[in-house]
């Protein structure tokens, strides 16, 4: 058996990583926590009451989240809440994109907001690391939505 170097055990290692998020987001009821979780951050209880399944099934779709490194748990007293980790969704999404040959390579390793040096959002996008909607020049903002007081 040929014996594995650094730089391949770390390709490995990064490509059971993008195995395991890509495992993880191929279920709709983890696709539903993760845009949950996108919103703020909640407890298994939270989470568990907005489905119609048993707890245990919610808790065996948090492990699998976690493991994947899509959530992070932060236990607070009796209470574990679980957050949206925002780099390895951008991370994954970014190397599959690279992958197809839909993004060029030189931009894989770089943030989404950093991708366009000439852009007049780059620097107040790379203080934060994550583009924003009010990053967004203003002529791409999308319009407000009409609200009636009736």
């Amino acid at each position: 058996m040929k014996k594995q170097t650094k730089k391949g055990a770390a390709a490995s290692r990064d490509e059971r990583r993008m195995q395991q998020v890509f495992h993880a987001l191929s279920a709709p009821p983890r696709r539903a926590i993760l845009k949950y979780l996108a919103a703020s951050s909640l407890t298994a209880g939270e989470i568990s009451s907005r489905f119609d399944m048993a707890k245990p099934s919610v808790s065996q779709h948090l492990t699998i989240l976690k493991t994947a490194g899509l959530v992070s748990r932060d236990k607070r007293g009796q209470y574990v809440h679980y957050a949206l980790v925002k780099q390895t969704v951008e991370t994954a999404l970014m190397g599959l994109l690279t992958d197809l040959g839909a993004m060029p390579p030189a931009a894989e390793d770089k943030p989404l907001a950093e991708q366009d040096p000439s852009s007049p959002t780059a620097g107040r996008a790379r203080k934060s690391g994550v583009a924003t909607e009010t990053d967004l020049p203003p002529a791409e903002k999308p319009a407000p939505a009409q609200m009636s007081m009736f």
